[in-house]
């Protein structure tokens, strides 16, 4: 197995490890807390080192779940990353139970460091834009929460190229730290924002990314080839729309190409797929999600497996997905 491999996020000087673990859908929800501990323990000991959580992710349980195992293994504070992300609230419907506002913000992150039995988290998230809160509360907020010393950075996750930068300007403009990393899908089928939308933001304030889904909710593991498996997430009450829109017909198509040139290369599916999202320089992190041990220890190979991806076989996945991310003409 290949060593670990670390990267800055964006331009600040936290290190994140090319893989990361994740908990939407599983701790607290999907698998046993036995189960989630054996993910962590295993992620930890291969150079893991962050661990993505948000305050909707089982209604709080997810973090709660994630906290004891911190608590109960013990690892010293400075050798892990931990994040929450606040929009969604844990089920709440007041107006206020939600949302980017000083109040929700605020009264979230309190609440997470509860569940969590931490001082503080290394990355705090804006886990979906509010187009009723100014960006400048927002962004005033998150500032303060960083000089009171209970987050370390903060980032957006599904914010346009536009809502980041005036984040960053408004940000620049009163001296206050702006956001460090955007948490966007990636995978072969959903591309633009990563590869298009953010490739100005690269290059001029910096932007780390720890993106999600690398497998399209599994499409990419084959797992759905043939016919469609029970106790899977796309089988998960729900979560029908996250079905209607992973498994299209189109895609089954690609995916069947391409589990034949991973084949071709002596590798399973979702270890080329995750391969092929590492393989982006401007991605920081990948976050796995698993159900299983097995799961996490076979997706660990994706980091050896971005030397098969050569620009030749880069190329003939480009031929099968066909959809490359179209530049516009400046």
């Amino acid at each position: 197995m290949m060593e670990m491999q670390y990267n800055n996020l964006g331009k600040s000087g936290l290190q994140v490890s090319r893989l990361s673990l994740g908990s939407w859908l599983t701790f607290g929800k999907q698998i046993s807390d036995d189960t989630a501990e054996a993910l962590m323990d295993y992620a930890y000991a291969q150079g893991i080192n962050f661990f993505d959580n948000a305050e909707i992710y089982a209604r709080g349980k997810s973090e709660e779940v994630m906290g004891a195992i911190l608590k109960k293994k013990g690892w010293s504070r400075d050798s892990y990353v931990v994040s929450s992300k606040a929009f969604f609230g844990i089920g709440g419907e007041l107006p206020t139970q939600k949302g980017l506002s000083r109040k929700h913000l605020i009264e979230a992150c309190e609440a997470a460091l509860k569940r969590f039995q931490l001082d503080y988290l290394d990355l705090y998230y804006c886990h979906r834009p509010d187009k009723q809160t100014p960006i400048e509360e927002t962004v005033w907020t998150m500032h303060q929460l960083i000089m009171q010393g209970k987050i370390l950075y903060w980032g957006t996750s599904e914010w346009s190229a536009q809502e980041i930068m005036e984040a960053h300007m408004f940000a620049k403009q009163n001296h206050l730290i702006g956001p460090i990393v955007e948490q966007p899908e990636y995978n072969m089928f959903v591309r633009d924002k990563v590869e298009v939308e953010y490739s100005q933001i690269y290059k001029t304030v910096g932007l780390g990314t720890t993106t999600w889904s690398p497998l399209a909710s599994g499409i990419l593991s084959g797992k759905y080839n043939d016919q469609f498996p029970d106790g899977t997430r796309l089988g998960m009450e729900g979560l029908e729309w996250l079905k209607e829109r992973n498994l299209t017909q189109e895609r089954i198509t690609a995916v069947l190409g391409l589990t034949e040139l991973a084949k071709e290369l002596g590798l399973s599916l979702p270890v080329m797929s995750l391969a092929w999202c590492l393989k982006n320089p401007n991605v920081s992190t990948v976050i796995l999600g698993a159900s299983k041990l097995v799961q996490l220890q076979e997706n660990m190979k994706a980091l050896s497996a971005q030397e098969l991806l050569t620009p030749t076989v880069m190329q003939r996945i480009e031929d099968i997905l066909n959809n490359k991310p179209i530049f516009p003409a400046y």
